[in-house]
């Protein structure tokens, strides 16, 4: 059965209205008719809907509430360096898919894609489009947050915002140092909100690392092996949702 996101509130006798792509789907794409029922996510809760009239906008009316899965029991923020290519619309789909609840991409000293102003717009935009079509795809009831580029400055200042930081540093792989992953996911049980921080392709750098540390980072690494950048944030979403859920 479908899902489609509103930001309307329901009104006294239920009944909402699904405008935009998502009713053109709906009329032309799904061939839903009248009578036909669907899942409306209103306000962060999935309800089973009704087709009450097909027109220009869908009418639907709520019949009932689901009780909700769907959702991590941490709230786990994904900080990307920026990568090169689609690599970052690859990791919002399948983060989100994992239940990431938002994604921070931030300009590191080793990214060597730049985004200015309105390549920056843009491509936020497309990366909202996807993480809104993995949520509905994956039945989750909410769609992650993606925040505005954020400098290193800016990241290092959204520390303080989160229960618990931890960055994935390749080079504790490659010393074998660092605390294990599940140990510090032990650690976690009492935590709320989480910041995971990537580097780009080149990884974090030496004074990238040292300013994290002092902003009281925890630093991990991600097992024994180096992973793409790609790969490493749905390693490490897949690890979280293997302790919590």
């Amino acid at each position: 059965m479908q899902r489609y996101f509103l930001e309307d509130k329901a009104s006294v006798n239920n009944q909402l209205a699904i405008t935009g792509e998502d009713a053109k789907h709906i009329a032309k794409v799904m061939r839903q008719s009248v009578g036909d029922q669907l899942i409306a996510v209103v306000s962060g809760k999935a309800h089973l809907a009704e087709i009450t009239e097909i027109a220009t906008d869908v009418q639907i009316r709520l019949i009932e509430e689901f009780e909700d899965r769907s959702e991590l029991p941490k709230k786990v923020t994904i900080a990307c360096g920026l990568p090169k290519g689609d690599k970052l619309e690859l990791i919002t789909q399948k983060a989100t898919e994992l239940g990431m609840s938002a994604l921070l991409p931030y300009s590191a000293e080793r990214s060597i894609v730049k985004w200015d102003s309105a390549k920056s717009a843009k491509k936020i935009e497309r990366l909202k489009k996807i993480a809104k079509e993995a949520a509905e795809q994956s039945h989750r009831s909410r769609i992650p947050d993606i925040h505005k580029v954020h400098s290193f400055k800016e990241l290092v200042n959204a520390v303080k915002d989160y229960d618990a930081v931890i960055v994935a540093y390749e080079e504790e792989a490659k010393k074998g140092g660092g605390k294990r992953f599940a140990e510090i996911l032990e650690s976690l049980y009492d935590k709320d909100s989480i910041l995971l921080v990537f580097g780009p392709e080149g990884g974090i750098s030496e004074a990238e690392a040292s300013v994290l540390k002092e902003a009281g980072a925890l630093f991990t690494a991600l097992g024994p092996r180096i992973l793409r950048t790609e790969t490493a944030p749905l390693y490490a979403l897949s690890a979280i949702s293997y302790e919590f859920e």
